[in-house]
């Protein structure tokens, strides 16, 4: 972003934004053979929201509003031939993020971990960060009319201390929070330091995304 000149006062003055914050957003609406992937995957998540015990207690003893992948199944592209083909699609996408950051990595970001979420009506997930990881982010499978945002929070947030409200005229780059709300087929990332939430999901259906890491 360029600084903002302003004159007045006889002089010229700028704003020079420092350190930001990026977040990737990307498609795989237009991906070849997106449409039948993303059918064979949305029929994966909810066979195992069904089917995979140890998720369903996993969920039940962590107080998860829903089902997720997350405390059970950690090898999702070695099971499932779908899920294999759905990482080579992200990696691309990690691959090209990392270099918009310019990262210096010694090699390309490396799948760690990839979990599915399968959200109920009125559930959410409160605001947390991903230890370990040097990319995070999510896939959209299922996304009703009326479905939770991504929120994300400004990361200086817990040091702003007294600092005054925001006027109507202030960018999204300069709010505390910034909802992004995706379509199927959306993937979002961010530096795995960044701390997001999902806020109660109020469609009367479930909201299914796939979320994971990069190290």
């Amino acid at each position: 972003m360029a600084p903002r000149d302003q004159t007045g006062y006889g002089g010229a003055m700028s704003l020079r934004p420092l350190f930001p914050t990026q977040v990737y957003e990307a498609s795989l609406a237009a991906a070849r053979g997106w449409t039948e992937l993303h059918e064979e995957i949305l029929d994966l998540c909810l066979v195992m929201a069904e089917e995979d015990e140890a998720g369903i207690e996993w969920c039940r003893t962590n107080h998860y509003p829903g089902y997720t992948s997350y405390g059970s199944i950690n090898d999702l592209p070695q099971r499932f031939p779908e899920f294999a083909e759905l990482k080579k699609l992200l990696d691309r996408h990690a691959a090209d993020y990392a270099r918009a950051l310019n990262f210096d990595l010694a090699r390309k970001p490396r799948l760690d971990n990839l979990w599915v979420n399968v959200l109920m009506p009125g559930g959410g997930h409160t605001g947390h960060i991903h230890p370990h990881a040097i990319i995070s982010g999510t896939l959209y499978i299922h996304v009703p009319d009326g479905a939770s945002s991504l929120k994300i929070e400004d990361p200086r947030l817990a040091m702003m201390m007294a600092r005054p409200g925001l006027t109507e005229a202030a960018g999204e780059d300069e709010r505390p929070f910034v909802y992004l709300t995706p379509a199927p087929g959306a993937v979002l990332m961010w530096e795995s330091w960044l701390r997001h939430e999902v806020p109660a999901n109020r469609a009367e259906e479930q909201r299914i995304s796939i979320s994971f890491n990069y190290a």
